[in-house]
């Protein structure tokens, strides 16, 4: 370690070389890029009788710092490759890419019109999983190539090759190209910190397509210290089904360590596919992933050992991307269907701000599943985009399957209806909602088909959501079920302040945030402040039920929020969405009126057996007790 430079003025010494190889002796030393590994790079670029010059390390040495002598220094010398190359031949430098470096050798080559180019040179797999890797610095060469400078201004181009043999990506400036050289420093630098030790936290990574950039495959790391170790259970890949990356074990960090624990295996890379790419199958992604995962592996695994590659069900799932569209209110979203593990098919809304989330969910007929199949083996042949117009069905809205509910969190707030006491009643009482978020439009919908005398308002404020759940995910309005396109502050906050004002048995938020940096992403911290609490209040029947969706992490916030709803909301009751952060409050106004678990099971059970009456449609894995069970008073 003495040899080491103590400066880097020292690097770009004569002396400090002359010294080091004379204490070094004969001994061979490559800094880094051994022949091995620069061979194909240099095969690519290098052909008889064309003109080259090759560099290997010689600008790191000179381009030390950005000092005005030195800067001058570097001029010089890459004026003079200028100079001695022809139109056509080759500036070849294999780098560091140190920042410094980088933008002054793409500078200086780019304002003289050559084409820029780097490509990142491969490591070899023996370095990948020996004992300890010789360097953990990608090394770059620099392909500058001599064009006729043109009239005017020059056309500048910029390239990046990531493989050996990859295609090189058009970059649009030199600034893009920095990025994409730092991108894939840092990622070398994080495969060097996973191989050294395990238990780096929560890490994750996107592999993207090599052609056009895009995100393609998304990584999650995932180590299981008490694992212990044995030759066949260092390392394994775990391919999520297209459609389920959002389930609790796949989408949260929880789940993915249980999956890990349950799987045995030291190291785990879960992997979720990117919609609106496209795959063959397991056997393709796996021949596409398996050089680039081992880059991942933990110290110690046997050298040429076979990683496994593991899923669910041996494929990798449907996802069907039926729309697409951007909102101005809420980015970039997808309508898609995607298969369940009972094989039936789901539509889903997502948002591509929050990709693994889902906004609103619907189960599909079944006979529309069976065409679904059908469709996927003809795409199968033609391999075209699933999301171009002719892919769209004829009328979307009609197959969904309305006496079904997805999300637990709504099945939780419709067991919510039997606090309103009486509720073998229901279905015979007129009974006013006021829903806020529409969504898809599964819980108005929901409420609407299974309580005949029910009116509902719900408000929107998003008119393309509206246009979403009316054309995906078959709601309509009637006279019983009006969409109000509004803020929902600004619609209660009318209510509330008009002489003759409406009174709602059931009030429902199920709201999102659309500020991510917040710690509560359901509903906006605007929801729950105190004076609009009061104005919820106003509208509240004085026997009514106020139910609301929280998603929030934060549990500083959290205590707060639910210390302000009790303050407004005397009787106040929890439900724990079990795997998922939700949580669903139910708030009423008289504290005396508290019902202890038994009871509160007993009403649920009553209105219960109202929904399932012949002819109704009612879902029979739908147990509305079974929603209450674990229910706390705050």
């Amino acid at each position: 370690m003495n040899l080491l430079p103590k400066s880097s003025k020292e690097f770009g010494s004569v002396d400090y070389w002359e010294k080091f190889f004379q204490q070094r002796g004969k001994k061979a030393f490559e800094w880094y890029g051994t022949y091995l590994e620069l061979c194909g790079v240099l095969h690519k670029y290098i052909k008889p009788r064309e003109k080259v010059v090759l560099d290997k390390g010689t600008l790191d040495a000179v381009l030390t710092d950005e000092e005005e002598k030195t800067l001058q220094q570097v001029d010089r010398m890459l004026a003079e490759v200028g100079r001695v190359l022809q139109v056509g031949g080759r500036y070849l430098c294999i780098s560091l890419a140190q920042a410094h470096v980088l933008k002054k050798a793409v500078g200086h080559f780019s304002r003289e019109g050559w084409m820029v180019r780097v490509h990142q040179v491969a490591s070899s797999q023996d370095q990948v999983l020996e004992a300890e890797p010789r360097f953990s610095l990608p090394v770059f060469a620099f392909i500058m190539t001599k064009f006729r400078p043109g009239p005017g201004s020059a056309l500048q181009i910029f390239e990046l090759c990531a493989q050996e043999q990859g295609k090189p990506v058009r970059l649009e400036s030199a600034e893009r190209l920095a990025e994409a050289v730092r991108e894939r420093q840092q990622y070398a630098w994080l495969c060097g910190q996973l191989y050294r030790k395990a238990g780096l936290g929560s890490v994750s990574l996107d592999l993207c397509d090599g052609d056009t950039g895009e995100p393609r495959y998304t990584l999650h790391v995932v180590d299981s210290p008490a694992v212990k170790p044995s030759r066949d259970n260092h390392f394994a890949i775990f391919i999520i089904p297209q459609g389920r990356e959002t389930e609790w074990l796949f989408g949260m960090e929880e789940g993915r360590k249980q999956l890990a624990a349950s799987a045995g295996f030291r190291r785990l890379i879960t992997v979720a596919l990117h919609r609106g790419q496209q795959y063959e199958g397991m056997d393709s992604i796996q021949a596409e992933l398996s050089a680039r995962v081992l880059e991942l592996a933990p110290a110690g695994m046997p050298t040429q050992q076979q990683v496994p590659f593991l899923s669910v069900g041996g494929d990798i799932g449907v996802r069907t991307v039926q729309h697409q569209a951007c909102s101005p209110l809420s980015g970039n979203y997808v309508v898609e269907d995607v298969q369940g593990d009972d094989k039936r098919y789901f539509r889903r809304l997502i948002f591509l701000s929050n990709r693994n989330v889902v906004q609103s969910e619907a189960r599909l007929l079944k006979d529309v599943s069976h065409r679904a199949q059908k469709k996927r083996k003809k795409d199968r042949k033609k391999q075209r985009p699933t999301d171009t117009p002719e892919d769209l069905p004829a009328a979307p809205g009609q197959s969904i399957d309305k006496s079904y509910l997805c999300c637990e969190h709504h099945k939780a707030m419709i067991a919510g209806l039997a606090l309103l006491r009486s509720p073998e009643l229901l279905l015979e009482t007129p009974l006013a909602l006021l829903v806020v978020g529409l969504g898809g439009g599964s819980l108005p919908l929901f409420v609407h088909d299974h309580f005949p005398k029910s009116c509902i308002d719900a408000v929107e404020i998003d008119p393309s959501m509206l246009e979403v759940a009316t054309q995906w995910f078959g709601f309509s309005q009637s006279d019983r079920m009006k969409v109000h396109i509004a803020d929902g502050l600004d619609y209660i906050t009318s209510l509330a302040g008009r002489e003759v004002r409406p009174h709602y048995s059931v009030i429902m938020f199920d709201v999102d945030s659309k500020d991510p940096t917040l710690g509560m992403s359901c509903p906006p911290p605007a929801f729950v402040d105190q004076p609009f609490l009061q104005k919820v209040k106003s509208i509240l029947t004085p026997e009514g039920v106020f139910i609301l969706n929280l998603v929030c992490r934060d549990l500083g916030l959290k205590d707060s929020v639910l210390t302000g709803l009790k303050a407004v909301f005397p009787l106040l009751y929890v439900r724990r969405i079990e795997g998922e952060v939700n949580e669903i409050l139910f708030c009423q106004l008289h504290p005396e009126q508290k019902l202890s678990t038994p009871e509160l099971l007993e009403m649920a059970q009553a209105l219960e057996q109202t929904l399932r009456k012949p002819g109704r449609g009612w879902d029979d894995t739908y147990i509305l007790s079974e929603m209450l069970k674990t229910v706390k008073i705050v």
